[in-house]
């Protein structure tokens, strides 16, 4: 006779699925933030918004120096305003392209844009210190009636560009760059002398 045995089946070894998980969610943000990272290249976004085509909004403020800021006082020039905090990583990012735009303005004289910070919820120390550290030598409007909601800003860093008849032509959103800026500046320019 034949001693049947019988074979005991031994459970398969479960393997751990949670480590596999978190393996890839790891590699898939890692992937977004790599490429996050790399769509900002400090061209901006031009964006529609409905204030262009039309007068700026009312702007009114003060300065860092202590003088008075009114938008509606600039006519007859190029404006640019950019809102920022000092806290803000792509406006730290884009501080040295701004810097590099505002010489190659102000070496065009008459011609060249005016260009104006408008700080959005944070304190002089900051923004003081902010420019302390990275230079940059133009008009601050530190305390303002909530220009940046009259503009609609959401987040920041965002520029608007103003034509010298006070009519808003561009809203970039996100981080600019000096080579950008520059030619959205010349482009504007044909338009408005032709």
């Amino acid at each position: 006779m034949t001693d049947v045995v019988e074979e005991q089946q031994v459970p398969a070894r479960a393997r751990p699925v949670a480590p596999w998980i978190a393996l890839v969610v790891a590699i898939v943000l890692t992937g977004l933030f790599v490429v996050l990272i790399g769509a900002d290249s400090g061209g901006g976004e031009e964006v529609d918004s409905p204030l262009l085509g039309r007068p700026a909004p009312e702007a009114v403020g003060t300065l860092l120096d202590g003088s008075r800021f009114d938008l509606s006082q600039r006519k007859g020039s190029w404006v640019i305003v950019n809102f920022f905090r000092a806290d803000c990583a792509p406006c730290i990012a884009e501080h040295p392209d701004l810097v590099d735009f505002v010489a190659q303005q102000d070496a065009l004289g008459n011609d060249g844009a005016e260009f104006y910070s408008i700080v959005v919820n944070d304190s002089r120390e900051d923004v003081e210190e902010f420019f302390a550290q990275r230079g940059g030598d133009w008009p601050i409007v530190l305390e303002h009636e909530q220009i940046d909601v009259a503009f609609g800003v959401a987040l920041v860093p965002e520029t608007w560009i103003i034509d010298p008849s006070g009519i808003v032509r561009i809203r970039i959103i996100s981080r600019v760059s000096a080579e950008n800026l520059n030619v959205t500046m010349q482009q504007l320019r044909e338009t408005f002398e032709a």
